[in-house]
């Protein structure tokens, strides 16, 4: 299987908390897209690990082809 996978083709609203550490999904294996489960363990990849630097709700790639990872910059179009 070539990595990453395509999660979808559109992007997904995610309510981020100051302060509070995320890891983004960078294989498209998550079943918790867009956000990381594990999945990746044993494929060489690892997560976009991220603090979110204000409350507010972002939209999150799960495409996985954004150039500024982990926010979608509307590469699935």
């Amino acid at each position: 299987m070539e990595l990453p996978k395509r999660a979808g083709d559109k992007s997904i609203p995610v309510e981020l908390e100051a302060g509070k550490n995320y890891a983004w999904c960078t294989c498209g294996l998550s079943e918790n897209q867009p956000l990381c489960d594990g999945k990746h363990r044993g494929t060489g990849m690892s997560p976009n690990v991220f603090t979110a630097e204000k409350t507010e709700t972002k939209n999150l790639c799960a495409c996985k082809a954004t150039k500024n990872g982990p926010f979608c910059d509307g590469s699935h179009r």
